[in-house]
């Protein structure tokens, strides 16, 4: 159906909204009630929380994200051992060289640059990760 058509059909039926707002609905995806939009900041706010603080209904679409492709398990992988550095923890400098080297043979290229980063300041987070509290 012409988006016109829709949005005078829809305002008879007393919708207020404008056609632009109308048109961005239906070009997310939205009126698709099948799946959820999935926006990459969402993905990236249920990689980033921890498993234990996910809520319920967002255990099927992290679980989704991370098995739609190669990458994004090999991303989940690796965005969750490095979670598990953020505790102090004796040996976690050892453990942030095999995880660096794993981020590196998972050719993921924005992950580059982070390890990248890592080594350049590995003294001040080395010193960091042996104090009992740091902001990680």
């Amino acid at each position: 159906m012409p988006g016109t058509h829709l949005l005078q059909k829809i305002r008879e039926l007393g919708y207020a909204g404008s056609a632009n707002l109308l048109v961005r609905y239906l070009n997310q995806g939205s009126a698709d009630g099948d799946h959820p939009v999935t926006t990459a900041r969402r993905a990236t706010r249920l990689l980033l929380t921890h498993p234990d603080s996910l809520r319920p209904k967002d255990t099927t679409p992290l679980e989704t994200i991370a098995a739609s492709s190669p990458e994004m398990t090999a991303l989940t992988d690796l965005v969750r051992n490095f979670a598990a550095l953020l505790k102090p923890a004796k040996g976690n400098d050892v453990r942030l060289t095999e995880w660096i080297m794993s981020a590196r043979a998972a050719g993921l290229p924005y992950l580059r640059s982070f390890t990248n980063g890592l080594e350049i300041d590995r003294p001040a987070v080395n010193a960091g990760l042996s104090l009992p509290f740091h902001n990680g």
